[in-house]
């Protein structure tokens, strides 16, 4: 029988929505508020879901395990941090650092740390209450 665990963190960071080319009144037309620099914060919600087969001790995975993951792919790697300055994906230049693209981000690298016969179904990520995006593959790293 297959089974779903979902186990979520949080961490607080910065970011920007900011395109160099671009004129400060292009940017600020774009993106209003959330284009002013420095940039603004979030205190964000990281769900990871995970499948698998549910073993003779009643688990799919290890927990300890999987918030280790979490703890060093996500809020070791973002937490406190302006995600645009350290991380290069979505350094100025580049992708925007939206719900989106972050959990699509964050995605391989959470899958590709899981143990054998363990799957990543979807990548939740909140900004806050009313905002979230969900990223479900691909499951190749």
């Amino acid at each position: 029988m297959a089974v779903s665990l979902t186990r979520t963190v949080t961490f607080s960071a910065y970011h920007r929505y900011h395109v160099p080319d671009w004129s400060d009144d292009e940017n600020r037309t774009a993106f209003g508020a959330l284009g002013a620099a420095p940039g603004h914060g979030h205190t964000y919600r990281c769900s990871a879901t995970v499948s698998g087969p549910l073993g003779a001790d009643g688990t799919i995975m290890d927990l300890g395990v999987l918030d280790g993951i979490l703890g060093e792919e996500v809020v070791d790697v973002l937490d406190g941090q302006h995600i645009n300055l350290v991380v290069p994906e979505f350094s100025y230049g580049k992708l925007l650092p939206t719900c989106e693209a972050m959990a699509a981000y964050l995605f391989p690298r959470l899958a590709r740390r899981l143990p054998p016969g363990v799957r990543l179904d979807r990548v939740r990520l909140a900004e806050d209450a009313t905002l979230y995006a969900d990223c479900t593959g691909p499951t190749d790293p």
